[in-house]
C-alpha cells in the first residue's frame, strides 16, 4: 500500500499544488472554524437565542453585505492580475499596488460613512420585524461594523496579494475577529447589552487586518505606498472585468440580507436560529469546498498564463467531481450527527434543548446544498482563471433570482427551514449551469466579453 505522501508525489504537478495548497487551507480552516465554533459556544452560552443575538446576526449580515461583495468580486478577478504581474518589474509592481490601496482606503472610509449614516433606514426597511430591543442593539452594534467596512477591504485586498503567492494564511487570520469576541465575551462580567459582541468585532478586525497587510507586504517585497491615480498598465483589464464581476457578486450578495429578510418576518428568534444553523454550516463548507477553491484559483491562472486550456479545463472538472462525492458523504453523515453536533457545541446555558432541536432541523435542510456548493467551487475558479467573467455575473443573477422565489415559496411553508432548502436548490442550480459552461472548451484567446 502506497502512504498518502507517495500517492501526492505521483500526481501531475498541478494537481499536486492545488492539493498541497488545500491541505494547507484545510488545517488553517479547521483551527480558525475551530475558534469561530468556540466563539458561538461562548455566545450561546452566555446569551442564547434572544433579541441580542437577533441583533448582531442581522447587523453583521447586513452591514457586511456590500464589503464582502466588492471583496468577493475583486479577489477572484484580481488574483489572476497579481499573479501575472510577479513577471513584472519591481516599480510597475509597486505602482499597482499604491494604486489599489489608495482608492480601496478612499472607497472604504467613504462606505463606512455611507452605512452609519443609512442604518436608520435600513433598520426601518429590512429589520422591521425585528423586537423593538433588538432595533435599538443594533443601532449600537453599528459603531463597531461601520469601521469594519473599511478593514474588510483592506483585508481582502491582504488577503489577495498572499494567495497569488500560494500563501494561505489568510485562511487562519480569518478566524482573528471571532478568538477576539470570544475572549471579550466570556471576559464581560454581564451580557445584558451587545457591548461585549460590538468591542471584540472592532478590535478584531483591526487586529486582522493590520496583521495581513503586514504578511503581504512581506510576500511581495514591498508595501506599496497608498495614492489616488490610475496610471499601472493593469487597471484597464481589471476595471473591466471587476465591473462585469461586481453585477454578479451583487446579485448574489443579497442572498444573505433576504434571508435575514425573510426571517425577520418569521417572528421572533428566527434571525437567531437560522445563524447558529448558518455558521455551523460554514465550518462544513470551508473545511471541504473553500479549502480546495481558494487553493485552485492561483494554480489554474497560472495554467492559463502558461497557455494550456486543455490542462486547466481538465484539472478543474476532475476536481470538481471529487467534491460533489465528497459532499454527498459529508451530507449523509451531517444529516445523523445534525442534533448531536448542535447539542454538543451550543446546548449549555442559556440554550436548551428546544434550542436544540429547531436548529439542528434548520441545519438538515441546510446540508443539501453541501455536494452542490462543493462541486461548484472549484469550475467557478476554472471560469475567472479564463476571465469568463460575464457568464459568471449571468449565472450569479440567475441564482439570485431562484432564491427569491424559493424563499417566497417554501418559508411560510416551513419557516426557517424553508429558507434553508431554497439555497440548496439555488446550489443545485447553479452547479448544473456551471458543469454545461464548463464543459465546453474555450479558444486560448478568451476574452472579458465571454
Amino acid at each position: 500500500m502506497k502512504s498518502f505522501k507517495q500517492r501526492l508525489g505521483n500526481l501531475h504537478s498541478d494537481h499536486r499544488r492545488i492539493a498541497q495548497g488545500a491541505l494547507r487551507v484545510a488545517f488553517f480552516l479547521l483551527l480558525g472554524k475551530a475558534a469561530g465554533a468556540f466563539k458561538e459556544m461562548a455566545v450561546a452560552y452566555r446569551y442564547g437565542v434572544s433579541d441580542a443575538v437577533d441583533a448582531y446576526q442581522f447587523t453583521m449580515v447586513m452591514a457586511n453585505w456590500l464589503p464582502v461583495t466588492i471583496v468577493g468580486a475583486l479577489s477572484v478577478v484580481l488574483i489572476p492580475v497579481l499573479v501575472r504581474t510577479r513577471y513584472d518589474d519591481r516599480g510597475s509592481r509597486s505602482r499597482f499596488l499604491g494604486e489599489l490601496q489608495g482608492w480601496l482606503i478612499a472607497g472604504g472610509t467613504m462606505l463606512a460613512v455611507i452605512t452609519y449614516i443609512a442604518w436608520p433606514w435600513v433598520l426601518q426597511w429590512g429589520g422591521a420585524g425585528l423586537p423593538e430591543p433588538a432595533r435599538r442593539m443594533s443601532d449600537d452594534l453599528m459603531f463597531a461594523f461601520a469601521p469594519a467596512a473599511l478593514l474588510t477591504l483592506m483585508t481582502g485586498l491582504s488577503a489577495a496579494r498572499l494567495r497569488a503567492h500560494e500563501r494561505h494564511i489568510n485562511t487562519l487570520l480569518d478566524s482573528v475577529p471571532a478568538v477576539v469576541i470570544l475572549i471579550w465575551v466570556l471576559l464581560a462580567a454581564t451580557v445584558d447589552d451587545v457591548g461585549p459582541l460590538m468591542w471584540g468585532t472592532l478590535v478584531g478586525y483591526t487586529i486582522q487586518s493590520v496583521w495581513l497587510l503586514w504578511l503581504a507586504a512581506k510576500a511581495d517585497g514591498m508595501w506599496g505606498r497608498p495614492h489616488l491615480s490610475m496610471r499601472a498598465h493593469q487597471w484597464p483589464d481589471l476595471v473591466k472585468a471587476a465591473g462585469v464581476m461586481l453585477v454578479g457578486q451583487i446579485a448574489m450578495s443579497f442572498v444573505g440580507p433576504i434571508d435575514q429578510y425573510t426571517a425577520a418576518g418569521l417572528g421572533s428568534n428566527a434571525n437567531a436560529t437560522l445563524g447558529y444553523a448558518s455558521r455551523l454550516l460554514s465550518l462544513l463548507l470551508g473545511l471541504g469546498a473553500a479549502s480546495v477553491g481558494r487553493a485552485a484559483l492561483p494554480v489554474l491562472a497560472d495554467i492559463q498564463a502558461r497557455g494550456d486550456q486543455h490542462r486547466a479545463r481538465s484539472t478543474a472538472l476532475k476536481w470538481s467531481v471529487l467534491m460533489v462525492l465528497a459532499g454527498v458523504a459529508v451530507t449523509a453523515v451531517g444529516w445523523l450527527l445534525a442534533p448531536w453536533g448542535v447539542a454538543l457545541l451550543f446546548e449549555r446555558g442559556a440554550f436548551t434543548a428546544d434550542d436544540t432541536l429547531q436548529v439542528s432541523q434548520v441545519l438538515r435542510w441546510g446540508l443539501l446544498q453541501m455536494p452542490f456548493y462543493f462541486g461548484v467551487l472549484i469550475l467557478v475558479q476554472l471560469l475567472a482563471s479564463q476571465n469568463r467573467y460575464r457568464i459568471m455575473a449571468a449565472i450569479a443573477v440567475a441564482n439570485f433570482a431562484m432564491k427569491a422565489v424559493m424563499n417566497y415559496l417554501w418559508a411560510p411553508v416551513m419557516g426557517t427551514s424553508g429558507i434553508m432548502l431554497a439555497t440548496s436548490i439555488m446550489y443545485a442550480s447553479s452547479y448544473i449551469c456551471y458543469v454545461m459552461v464548463a464543459w465546453r472548451p474555450v479558444p486560448a484567446a478568451t476574452s472579458i466579453s465571454k
